[in-house]
């Protein structure tokens, strides 16, 4: 059996991943959404579903004036043995003129999919925290820049030594995501280096102590890729576990191209085999870069997450697939509650462009092809307006929505480039419920709706949509999310109720 990578499709950056007997959990950077920190479950290794959030009380944390692209950076999940508990840490990167602008949280469960503890802050204004514990029962968060230690006391709650660097790195920038293993009486520091772009790569390095002299691998970087015409680019960022068979695999972060350099999707998760050498380093897909079909792990199959997603919203919860744009406000949203089986979303203050605004509910784009559908009802005001966006942050997206101006009932079209929104396409519609479509075929997206589910008419199309992606709009200084599509309701005026009947995406 075989599989293709990335493995987990969509905006899931920075992976982390953990064997516990069987069952193996993933961890993924989340920024400015929330809940934070998805989790998931795995059984086969190539095939995964959400199962929970490492933050999901929205008292937590306050995501509500964060900016684009801060938030949380580089998760990491490790597991104790000796007291069964499952760790996750984290970067809280804050807004830039806060100081210190980086901070780490850790928190704590002994179920992996949570609920976790409140997060605990630690003072280590560095990125990227992973977790180490040594035979001895010393215990250290490791961080950047390159592989730098932090010792933790026993409960992981206070930094009581450090930072004292274990590895500085080969000396290529951005030296980042870090981890520490230890094997056959090795400490291995494998680190990202490259910058996160298209040189992104893994180096690593070993020594007979934690803080000895590292001798650097001579096959470094054992994963970069080299051949800028491939699909998978961005490749780094990664983490090491074995199969519980004796075999060794590595998840790390990827990209891929959409008609050219653009990683509309933002970064995946890949998945390739280790070999360890004979003088005792080891290769990430012998060395031949991301791997774009694989020979699968020997284990019992498991069902994944489809491509296709589907909510008619019956539930009094919603599908931990959903990601609001920074922490939602309970006064704005009624799930199954005022109106059954619907999502209710009241119009909120706020324009999409501005980091105050509320309700914006999305899912993962997966594929660089699919459609998605919704079914809505709403009676607009002047100046209130509800229905999809393809949502990549304050600065760039799409909105396709019903409003009301100059006492017409109006569906419109509208983009933001970074520039401002730019009205493309408008027609006035009836009164009652409507069908909303977004069809995208690589970098052309066009909008359609409808008024039975049947019959739709086509009210715009954008293309090229190279401004939905980490690369297309360089003047915006910090883009490292993905592309998302879902719903939204906002307001300059009233509070007004728009009921979603479902949202589906094939």
């Amino acid at each position: 059996m075989t599989y293709s990578n990335p493995v987990r499709r969509g905006f899931y950056p920075d992976p982390s991943v953990v064997r516990v007997g069987d069952d193996f959990y993933m961890v993924n950077s989340s920024f400015q959404y929330f809940p934070c920190i998805p989790i998931s479950h795995s059984k086969d290794m190539v095939h995964w579903r959400t199962v929970g959030h490492a933050i999901s009380n929205p008292e937590y944390l306050d995501l509500s004036e964060i900016w684009d692209s801060r938030g949380i950076w580089a998760p990491d999940i490790f597991y104790d043995e000796k007291e069964e508990l499952f760790y996750i840490t984290a970067t809280m990167r804050l807004n830039d003129w806060e100081n210190p602008a980086r901070q780490q949280l850790i928190m704590k469960s002994k179920r992996p999919e949570g609920p976790y503890s409140k997060p605990i802050w630690l003072d280590i204004n560095n990125i990227d925290p992973s977790l180490f514990f040594d035979d001895d029962g010393k215990k250290y968060m490791i961080t950047a820049k390159a592989a730098t230690a932090y010792e933790l006391s026993g409960d992981c709650e206070r930094v009581i030594g450090g930072p004292r660097v274990a590895w500085a790195g080969t000396g290529e920038r951005c030296a980042e995501g870090p981890h520490i293993m230890k094997r056959g009486g090795y400490y291995y520091a494998i680190i990202a280096e490259g910058g996160t772009g298209y040189g992104h790569g893994i180096n690593i390095a070993r020594s007979k102590e934690l803080f000895g002299e590292y001798e650097v691998c001579p096959y470094n970087p054992v994963m970069r890729q080299l051949d800028h015409e491939k699909p998978i680019q961005r490749t780094g960022h990664g983490k090491l576990v074995d199969d519980g068979k004796g075999n060794w695999w590595a998840y790390y972060l990827c990209g891929r191209r959409n008609m050219g350099n653009y990683t509309t999707l933002g970064r995946e998760t890949a998945l390739d085999p280790v070999t360890w050498t004979d003088d005792g380093w080891f290769l990430i897909n012998n060395g031949n870069g991301p791997g774009e079909v694989q020979t699968a792990p020997d284990l019992p199959p498991f069902e994944g997450e489809g491509k296709e997603f589907s909510d008619d919203f019956d539930s009094d919860s919603l599908g931990l697939e959903w990601e609001f744009v920074r922490n939602p406000d309970p006064a704005y949203i009624s799930l199954n509650k005022e109106k059954k089986s619907r999502m209710r979303l009241y119009t909120a203050p706020g324009n999409m462009y501005e980091v105050r605004a509320k309700n914006i509910l999305v899912h993962r784009e997966s594929e660089l092809c699919y459609t998605a559908d919704a079914a809505m009802e709403f009676d607009p005001f002047e100046g209130t307006r509800a229905g999809m966006t393809c949502y990549y942050s304050t600065a760039t997206y799409i909105r396709f929505n019903l409003t009301k101006r100059g006492g017409k009932r109006m569906i419109e079209l509208v983009i933001n480039r970074n520039n401002g929104e730019e009205l493309v396409a408008e027609a006035e519609i009836p009164a009652g419920k409507i069908h909303l479509r977004v069809k995208v075929d690589h970098q052309t997206r066009k909008f359609l709706y409808g008024f039975d589910g049947e019959g739709f008419a086509e009210l715009g199309a954008v293309s090229p949509c190279t401004f939905l992606c980490d690369e297309g709009v360089p003047g915006d200084r910090k883009r490292h999310t993905g592309t998302m599509v879902g719903i939204f309701a906002h307001s300059d005026g009233p509070k007004v109720p728009a009921d979603f009947d479902w949202l589906k995406i094939r």
